[in-house]
């Protein structure tokens, strides 16, 4: 900073390239102005254009990376997260500091609005605004030359785009906020000594201790401030500031010890590798701040050689920059080695003297130096900004010119980091192109990828991550996740299991693989798995709703209902929020609870104003209700609502043949073709419909021009099972084997398709054939008695009647009344003379 006349009252600032403040009132802190003129608003208005236009991305930005630790985090959500917020800090699982501050903002936000990214996103933008104003007025204090464009700077510089665009970031803004209210107030005290201004500046450094540990500095740089002003520290100034010492030293230790006990740290590092850390840090900071290029969410980790004489040159070269500015103190000013001093020790916390967890990822990040840069950019600006002072008035009108075009590029450059964190895709494509080694960079974007149903870039991605960290089960969970979204059940599985293998209480790996199981039907297995992750974490609100689903597909409908209940208490803004109040709805109908069912789907309805699948629900409940007219009203509201939509008339379709409406369906299929002649899924609802209606040669020319247009189609198991349905009807048995052959090609565990074409190899007295075909099919449906009988009376006809029998047992144990089973037990027990004939 160059040096101001030391004296008791800051003069008026007047700056030489652009207006910085007028005077200041006799307010708190003393950074109030007191005469805000008409060019003090013109600069308050450019500072926000420059922070409105530069960050105008990030508010179209989603939840990224971290972002989980609050958005997912139930202490967020619960009315009572306070208590935990300020009392029990351990609650919040994924926060391993004590920073209740930035917790509490967040929980307040989410009684405003929810989980809706863009309030959070505006927030920190009002923030780094208010923040961009203490810099403007702190450099008019120190009566630093050029402060509103230092400001301005602040502003628009793309460094802080991780603090300002990263919801998580809010720590560096609200801990920047109150360190500069407190340097301020400080200030305020040591002009007029009052108590009062002593203790709030002690309560405003508190409340920056409480928002982010790394403002501990503060006590150091205002000793670099009063030996800047005076040209020396004085006892009473450190016996002054000693209570702030104290009580930064005291709540980081508090912090500190919180974190180790949750995340034990020990990187290994000797005191001179951490010295070349430190001093290469030091340079990579000063290096972005000038040059801001090529800026990266996680920087490639250099490597540390205390044998490499060039990595002892960065740290030669810091301490060679502070002996000359040390002594060039004497004909120049203080200004310059006082804001260099402030930029290193801002920056100590993190230039790794101590470990701190993302020294794993890198030894340097943008957001680590939000406050830190000041120093330099006071330095560097206030002295360019004196130097035009002695311009001729043509030479500032261009550097008024100059400064106007650097603010333009800064916002550009803000402007397109900030596009970076739109999403979780955007940002670890980003990270990846400029850091493809970082850590877990790939497992991330494999992730992202796969949620955003990328599925093929998803598995390259994963495929790379698991060749970087074949020891960790992140990789391996990704990667059954991306073979899962294929349909590659078996090798889904394997990577699955092999994450299991690393970890056995990775919940990611257990919860995919109770996914999984669900979709094969295997309904047993995944009821265990989803257990499985909830005897791990009790409150994991995926496994609640995969477990309400499997539970609901079973007919175990209260049970569905209480765990589809769980998950939306543990997350009321799940994203699958609205599909899980209707199938609790379609679960309440099915015990006959109408008022319930109507209740959820109401529900639905109101998460999902412009879904069909809720209305037509309602209309569904309206009919078995008896009340036609209001059911036809829902259907048209439904129709209504996306006239146009092929998608949403196919619903309606959908809905009209499930519900037995086959002719209304008909016709509702018919203006689907009227938008999109070649829907293969109306063609197939179509052919679905006209087999219900016995029309068969129709139903089986629309389901394989439904499988011509699309052979991938989701149902496609089910359509070749109703073609060869209706081409039994039609008396073509083996064309109709042939299409459950089919079937099983797509899913071999289609019941349907097994059942259908083991009793056709019955019938033809291929008993060995049946036989398999009958053990695959109690393989699918373990609990179906009429299976296990059928099984019986095959082995009872292969001659093995121990086998049979003990088939035959099992399905009355399953279902005492079968007539069936009882019929083939007496059969069975004669043929193994245990009853008289």
């Amino acid at each position: 900073m160059p040096a101001a006349t030391p004296s008791a009252a800051s003069p008026p600032v007047a700056a030489a390239m652009l207006p910085a403040g007028a005077g200041y009132s006799r307010g708190i802190g003393g950074f109030l102005p007191r005469d805000f003129s008409r060019l003090d608003a013109l600069g308050v208005v450019a500072i926000a254009l420059l922070i409105g236009v530069g960050y105008y991305p990030a508010l179209q930005g989603a939840f990224v990376w971290d972002d989980v630790i609050f958005s997912e985090e139930p202490v967020i959500h619960a009315a009572s997260g306070l208590w935990s917020i300020w009392f029990s800090p351990a609650d919040i699982r994924n926060e391993g500091h004590y920073w209740p501050i930035v917790y509490t903002t967040f929980y307040l936000e989410h009684k405003l609005w929810g989980l809706a990214p863009v309030g959070y996103h505006a927030v920190n933008l009002l923030l780094h605004f208010v923040n961009a104003l203490l810099v403007w007025r702190l450099m008019g204090r120190l009566t630093v030359p050029g402060a509103w464009l230092i400001a301005a700077v602040f502003a628009a510089h793309p460094l802080h785009v991780e603090s300002v665009a990263w919801i998580i970031e809010r720590k560096d803004l609200l801990s920047a906020m109150f360190y500069l209210t407190a340097m301020m107030t400080w200030m305020r005290f040591v002009d007029e000594g009052t108590k009062r201004h002593y203790l709030l500046a002690l309560g405003l450094f508190t409340a920056g201790l409480l928002s982010k540990s790394v403002v501990v500095t503060l006590p150091a740089t205002l000793l670099i401030w009063h030996w800047w002003r005076e040209g020396r520290v004085t006892i009473a100034d450190i016996v002054r500031l000693a209570p702030l010492f104290a009580v930064g030293f005291a709540i980081t230790l508090a912090d500190f010890a919180f974190y180790t006990s949750r995340e034990s740290l020990d990187l290994g590092y000797s005191i001179a590798e951490r010295m070349l850390i430190a001093g290469r840090a030091l340079w990579f900071y000063l290096g972005k701040l000038v040059w801001p290029v090529d800026l990266a969410v996680i920087y490639p980790q250099w490597e540390i050689d205390t044998g490499d004489l060039l990595a002892w040159a960065f740290v030669i070269a810091a301490v060679a920059l502070a002996a000359a500015l040390w002594f060039s103190r004497r004909w120049t000013d203080r200004g310059p080695l006082a804001g260099a001093l402030a930029f290193a020790v801002t920056l100590a916390p993190v230039l790794g003297f101590i470990d701190y967890g993302y020294m794993q990822f890198s030894f340097v990040a943008d957001r680590f130096q939000y406050l830190a840069g000041i120093g330099v950019m006071a330095v560097l600006i206030g002295s360019a900004a004196r130097a035009t002072r002695t311009l001729p008035p043509a030479g500032q009108t261009g550097a008024r010119t100059a400064a106007g075009a650097a603010l333009a590029i800064l916002a550009v450059l803000t402007w397109q980091q900030a596009g970076v964190y739109r999403d979780e895709v955007a940002l670890f494509s980003h990270v990846v192109s400029l850091n493809p080694n970082a850590r877990d960079a790939h497992l991330n974007l494999g992730s992202a990828l796969l949620t955003a149903g990328r599925t093929e870039e998803g598995l390259v991605a994963s495929r790379i991550a698991v060749e970087q960290r074949p020891d960790t089960p992140g990789p391996y969970t990704n990667l059954g996740r991306a073979l899962q979204g294929q349909g590659r059940f078996e090798e889904s599985e394997e990577q699955l299991r092999r994450a299991l293998e690393v970890d056995p209480r990775h919940l990611s790996a257990l919860q995919n693989l109770a996914e999984l199981y669900r979709k094969q039907g295997n309904f047993a297995q995944a009821i265990e798995a989803y257990r499985a992750v909830l005897a791990i974490q009790q409150d994991y609100a995926l496994a609640h709703a995969g477990l309400g689903h499997t539970l609901y597909t079973i007919d175990r409908h209260e049970e569905a209902i209480e765990a589809m209940e769980r998950a939306l208490a543990l997350r009321p803004e799940l994203p699958m929020a609205g599909g899980l109040q209707i199938v609790m709805g379609q679960a309440a109908r099915k015990l006959g609870q109408f008022d319930r069912a109507d209740a959820y789907l109401r529900r639905a309805m109101a998460i999902q104003p412009r879904k069909i699948e809720p209305l037509l629900e309602l209309a569904e409940l309206r009919s078995l209700e008896g009340r036609h007219e209001a059911a036809e009203a829902y259907r048209r509201r439904a129709r209504e609502l996306h006239p146009n939509n092929p998608a949403a008339l196919h619903t309606v379709a959908e809905s009209l043949r499930k519900g037995g409406r086959t002719e209304e369906a008909i016709a509702a299929y018919q203006e689907v073709f009227a938008i999109d002649p070649d829907s293969a899924p109306a063609h197939a609802g179509l052919g679905m419909a006209y087999h219900q209606s016995k029309r068969h040669e129709e139903a089986v020319r629309n389901m394989e021009r439904a499988l011509e247009l699309q052979p991938d189609l989701a149902v496609a198991a089910t359509l070749r099972v109703f073609i060869g349905h209706s081409l039994r009807e039609l008396d073509r048995p083996e064309a109709a084997d042939e299409q459950y052959r089919l079937a099983l090609d797509v899913d071999p565990r289609n019941a349907d398709a097994l059942d259908h074409l083991a009793m056709s190899r019955f019938g033809e007295k291929r008993y060995e054939e049946a036989r398999k075909l009958y053990v695959r099919l109690a393989d699918v449906q373990p609990n179906s008695a009429v299976t296990h009988s059928n099984l019986g009376a095959v082995l009872h006809h292969l001659g093995r009647n121990e086998e049979a029998l003990a088939s035959v047992e099992r399905a009355l144990a399953l279902d005492p009344d079968l007539e069936l089973a009882r019929v083939g037990r007496r059969e069975v027990r004669k043929a193994l003379g245990l009853d008289a004939p």
